[in-house]
This record gives C-alpha cells, structure tokens and sequence, in this order.
C-alpha cells in the first residue's frame, strides 16, 4: 500500500464546508501514457482503494504494458472505537487518503492495445469511490 514515509503533522484538522465547485487544473490531462482513468466526481481515496484498483489493473493486462498512478495518499484519516465515550481527544491514525477533485487524472496505461486499455480501466474504477471516465490521446 502507499503511505508517506515521513509527516509533518500526525493528525489533520479536517476541513470545513465542501469545495464542490472545484475543478482540479494541474492533474487533468494525460502525462505519460496514451490511455487514463480521470475522476469524474469527489471523494476521498484511499490508500487500499488505489491499491485494489491497481492489482485490477495489474491482472487485466497480464504481463503487457505499463501503468502509472498519479496520484498519491498522503493525508492522514484519525477514527475514534466503538464505545468511547465523548471527549478524550482525537482517535488513533487509522489510514491515508487523496482528495480527489473532478477531471483529476488518476492511473494512466501505456503499451498496449485500446480493448485491453479499456476493459483494464473498467476493472479498476470499480474499485474506486468516484465516478470516472477513458482518456484517450489524440
């Protein structure tokens, strides 16, 4: 699984209010291979999903092809037990997370045909909380 190596801060403040609008406009297009996977709605990701995703993706195209995640959990989730009563501080860290926005390019293939691409990509987005579409370059 991901994770980070080192944090700066162990536990986040979470954030207030919701940025629907939100586009996301560094990490919309392809990069490095000719087939993607972009998110079409928000969530949060985490670190076993893109994991999932990725084994899906692993096994759909055998030995053929490359893939790559472009997308990386590093915001830390804390989680309270059952039972605890209120009060007593924030819970333990439980797992790591990416906020993914709207047209956010998520995994990308290369080398291999678009059949193979597209039946890997619908694989891997049904592993995954958001809504998603094929990128394809031109």
């Amino acid at each position: 699984m991901l994770l980070p190596k080192k944090l700066k801060h162990r536990k986040w403040h979470k954030v207030a209010g919701n940025s629907g609008a939100a586009i996301a406009s560094r990490t919309n297009t392809l990069s490095f291979g000719g087939f993607g996977l972009q998110a079409q709605t928000e969530s949060w990701v985490s670190s076993r999903q893109i994991e999932a995703a990725r084994r899906a993706m692993r096994h759909a195209l055998q030995k053929g092809g490359k893939i790559w995640i472009r997308i990386f959990p590093d915001k830390p989730v804390t989680a309270k037990g059952n039972e605890i009563p209120m009060g007593g501080g924030k819970g333990a860290l439980d797992r790591f997370v990416r906020n993914v926005k709207p047209g956010t390019v998520m995994f990308e293939i290369d080398g291999v045909s678009r059949k193979e691409a597209t039946e890997a990509i619908r694989l891997a987005s049904r592993k995954l909380p958001v809504k998603t579409k094929l990128l394809v370059k031109e």
